[in-house]
């Protein structure tokens, strides 16, 4: 694979479960990290002390808030010089159907989600049209898909994350700007952890793999999205899902 020395990325959520698996794939690559996190900053500072020499720079900020995230990325430029890769990772769940679900239940979800991948892509990509291309990468999830009961809010936002990509995709494609989405299924992660087990077995049951997926297998899909040799790929998804949900 080409070389990513000295490029910079911007992962957010990058301080536990996939995020933190993308951030050490790319710290691998001889790439500058810059890992947002809203709340957990023992986790953020505990990824730089794994790798004192990387250079790795952790930035606080709400994700659903547009001014923070114009903030942040204004942290990065001014502390890297530059921002090659974005990877719009962060992401939370407030799980209830419909019919209980609040209007605030909904747009936290929303807000965060997919608003936040929005906000962070606009701030961001007036910087990569000045420097001549970049890479956009949007995880979304196979519930975004697929749907799934108790989810309408996360799946909504989800779907919405695959509508944004491939019109940033159109919008970029010739500024030399590549802008894709990755969809993990059941991933062992802090959020799956949250579901009973005796709920998490009927899931693994509908896996064809049959089990959980790992967080590094996520984080290598978005090391060769984000590599400078994959530039003739933008506006597609990426399925990490064990064969729960297939596409053509």
């Amino acid at each position: 694979m080409a070389d990513m020395q000295g490029q910079v990325a911007l992962v957010t959520g990058g301080s536990r479960g996939i995020g933190r698996a993308i951030c050490e794939r790319l710290v691998g690559r001889g790439v500058k990290v810059a890992a947002g996190y809203s709340r957990n900053s023992a986790a953020a500072q505990e990824l730089q002390a794994k790798f004192p020499d990387a250079g790795i720079s952790v930035h606080q900020g709400n994700i659903g808030d547009a001014g923070d995230c114009r903030r942040v990325v204004d942290e990065v430029l001014e502390q890297h010089g530059q921002l090659d890769i974005l990877v719009n990772n962060a992401g939370i769940t407030v799980d209830k159907t419909v019919r209980k679900m609040s209007a605030d239940d909904w747009d936290r979800v929303v807000q965060v989600n997919l608003n936040g991948a929005f906000y962070l892509s606009s701030a961001t990509l007036q910087h990569m049209l000045d420097q001549g291309g970049g890479r956009i990468i949007n995880i979304s999830s196979v519930i975004g898909e697929k749907g799934n009961i108790g989810q309408a809010n996360y799946s909504a936002a989800k779907a919405g994350l695959l509508g944004l990509t491939m019109s940033m995709a159109l919008e970029t494609a010739r500024k030399g700007i590549t802008v894709n989405a990755v969809a993990p299924g059941f991933i062992e992660t802090d959020m799956v952890g949250d579901i009973p087990d005796q709920v998490l077995e009927k899931i693994i049951g509908t896996i064809p793999t049959a089990r959980l997926g790992k967080p590094d297998e996520v984080a290598r899909v978005v090391e060769f999205l984000a590599d400078p040799e994959s530039g003739y790929i933008t506006g597609s998804v990426f399925n990490v899902n064990g064969g729960l949900f297939m596409s053509t």
